[in-house]
């Protein structure tokens, strides 16, 4: 990439929204993974929901080494979404990226999101990542993205994560990235939210980031990540009773489905 491409793509600002709840034992990496970017250009909304470690104070040190560091408390214990959509709300940039306070970015995925996003007009894409454990390490699992994802083929296949997750301001309406005060699945109700109004997510195949899978987080616990799934469907989709059993039996299929080949590639 020639100097005076990069200094063009370098113009259109990234806000990333970080939400923080007792994630002291990560935020240093995670914060690091986002300072140590090839592309410079960004803004890191930091919004503390009332943790009861010492997340908010590492925060607000972190913020004194790098003034694109942007650190805020909510009055009360609310929740991601809550957290999310008032980062969303501070937010400049031209383009809106997620990233929680546990996982991590390569060093090249801003740089690489962002051009692969204007180069080829996408509004909305995700990139794919590894799934690392709780001391960083590798779980010999990489989420590859499809190509292309509309509404009906994220109900059966929700790959997408927020740590890969980036979406053009210029081309998607700011509202629909404020996300439903769900305590659970609000990130998923929200991609479907942009997919529904017809803007199509597009897949990064090169593994840009790191989701990390931490065994007390919401989503480690499958009955309640299933319970989630029908909820999403039925009260916030509000899918018709046959049709969401359809695509929840996909889904699960696909799930199993899944699990077997990962468990295949591990004995490999």
């Amino acid at each position: 990439m020639g100097i005076e491409e990069k200094k063009m793509i370098f113009q259109d600002k990234v806000s990333i929204l970080m939400p923080l709840y007792n994630s002291e034992k990560f935020l240093v990496d995670t914060v690091n993974s986002v300072l140590n970017q090839t592309y410079d250009n960004f803004e890191l909304l930091i919004v503390d929901d009332l943790s009861t470690d010492n997340s908010f104070e590492i925060a607000k040190n972190l913020k004194k080494v790098d003034d694109r560091v942007k650190v805020f408390q909510l009055e009360k214990n609310s929740g991601a979404a809550k957290a999310r959509n008032f980062a969303l709300s501070k937010s400049s940039g031209r383009f809106i990226s997620y990233l929680d306070a546990d996982d991590l970015w390569k060093n090249n995925k801003l740089e690489l999101q962002t051009k692969i996003m204007i180069d080829n007009n996408y509004p909305f894409t995700c990139t794919s990542y590894d799934v690392i454990n709780e001391n960083g390490e590798l779980l010999n699992k990489k989420i590859t993205m499809l190509p292309r994802v509309d509404y009906k083929g994220f109900l059966t296949n929700n790959l997408l994560q927020t740590v890969g997750i980036m979406v053009d301001l210029d081309i998607v309406p700011k509202n629909l990235l404020m996300m439903p005060d769900l305590r659970r699945r609000q990130d998923a109700a929200t991609w479907l939210q942009i997919l529904r109004n017809g803007y199509d997510c597009y897949g990064v195949d090169e593994s840009l980031a790191y989701y990390r899978r931490v065994s007390n987080s919401l989503s480690s616990n499958k009955i309640k990540a299933v319970k989630g799934v029908w909820y999403l469907y039925r009260e916030v989709e509000k899918l018709p009773f046959l049709f969401s059993a359809y695509i929840f039996c996909r889904y699960a299929l696909l799930a199993i489905w899944k699990r077997i080949y990962i468990s295949r590639g591990k004995n490999e």
